[in-house]
């Protein structure tokens, strides 16, 4: 009897500890993948040494809603409006607020300053685009809203390569639908498994919004100028003073708007994502016209294998906690039955005790009762 309960004791502990392991596994794998996918840390890199708490926000539009850029300013006021209202203000030479905002432009052949060409995917981004993405820099560096000329382009490698056979090739010329461009800086290419599933084959480009105009601007009949300024995602970084601030400041900022607001500073923790678990179909299919860009479906995709792992960690940890339960009554139980003892222990030595009390009494009596009787 001794052995079978002993060697249940083992096999108890054992899946405990198969258990632990297995979740401690899981644990560090949802760690790695979560961290692989840098588009959503824009809110360490912003907040630097500065002991305020940032959130990182992004806005996914739909094409029939026709945003342009001079909304942007508007929704920095809005939620510097906001954050004045909790007390929270921007110091001398201070940005409490970081975006960027970006809009597919189409596929288009980019030529070099050697024979050779190759159909590229590009894109217009202004504002601090690149602080969002976090993309591997091979060479050079990117261009800003604040630069003088507005002619710089970011490539990939795999462009780079295409077209000059080198990823050294930062200050060389593209040309893009007849347009010349220098480039500013070389990046690497998706290198995450869902970035590549996302991206497809096609090399990527990146132009600001104002050479987006000779790309695929619109002719204005009147004024005689063209223009690009449609926005399909509009991203922030801003103070979150208060839990849900940030998410609640800008999503407030877009009510009646078609538009997906994601806060993706908390979208890959676990008590996150093990509350949000949701089957394929309810990633793969959307009732909405929003198109996301590569970054935010490869996101998206890591989203969905940390919510079936976190799942089956918390499965796991069942068993321990089941166990626990299981100890906690057994000790209850002992303690209990324990406690009976003692108390018939302690009842049993009062009886004794007392007996002890009367038998003593009894006899200083009767001791008592001689001398008297001597006496006489």
């Amino acid at each position: 009897m001794r052995f079978r309960i002993r060697l249940a004791h083992a096999v108890i502990a054992a899946v405990n500890a198969a258990a632990l392991i297995g979740a401690a596994a899981l644990t560090v794998a949802g760690s790695s993948m979560a961290k692989s996918q840098r588009y959503n840390s824009a809110a360490d890199v912003w907040r630097g040494s500065s002991k305020m708490n940032f959130t990182q926000i992004s806005c996914f539009f739909e094409g029939g809603e026709e945003l342009t850029t001079d909304f942007v300013a508007g929704v920095e006021a809005d939620l510097t409006a906001a954050l004045k209202e909790v007390a929270v203000t921007e110091g001398e030479g201070e940005d409490l607020i970081a975006y960027g905002y970006s809009a597919p432009l189409g596929t288009y052949t980019v030529t070099g300053d050697i024979p050779g060409q190759s159909e590229a995917e590009l894109t217009a981004v202004g504002g601090d685009f690149f602080l969002f993405r976090q993309f591997e820099l091979v060479s050079g560096a990117y261009f800003s809203d604040d630069d003088v000329m507005q002619d710089g382009a970011v490539i990939d490698r795999t462009l780079a390569y295409s077209l000059y056979g080198s990823d050294d090739v930062a200050g060389m010329s593209v040309y893009i639908n007849g347009q010349q461009f220098y480039i500013a800086g070389v990046i690497a290419d998706p290198q995450t498994e869902p970035e590549k599933q996302c991206a497809g084959d096609k090399p990527r480009a990146y132009v600001s919004y104002e050479t987006a105009d000779l790309l695929a601007g619109e002719y204005n009949e009147y004024t005689g100028t063209s223009s690009f300024r449609h926005i399909t995602c509009y991203e922030c970084v801003i103070p979150d003073p208060v839990d849900g601030f940030a998410y609640g400041a800008v999503k407030k900022h877009f009510e009646g708007t078609t538009v997906s607001v994601v806060n993706n500073t908390t979208r890959f923790k676990p008590s996150v994502r093990a509350k949000r678990y949701k089957r394929l179909s309810d990633y793969a299919v959307h009732s909405s016209g929003t198109v996301y860009p590569y970054w935010e479906n490869a996101s998206r995709i890591v989203e969905f294998k940390l919510s079936q792992l976190y799942h089956y960690r918390r499965l796991l940890l069942i068993v321990p906690v089941l166990t626990l339960i299981w100890l906690a009554v057994i000790g209850y139980r002992a303690l209990k039955k324990q406690g009976r003892r003692l108390f018939s222990f302690i009842a049993l030595k009062l009886s004794h005790l007392r007996w002890r009390l009367i038998q003593r009494s009894a006899e200083r009596r009767e001791k008592r009762s001689q001398k008297t009787k001597e006496g006489q």
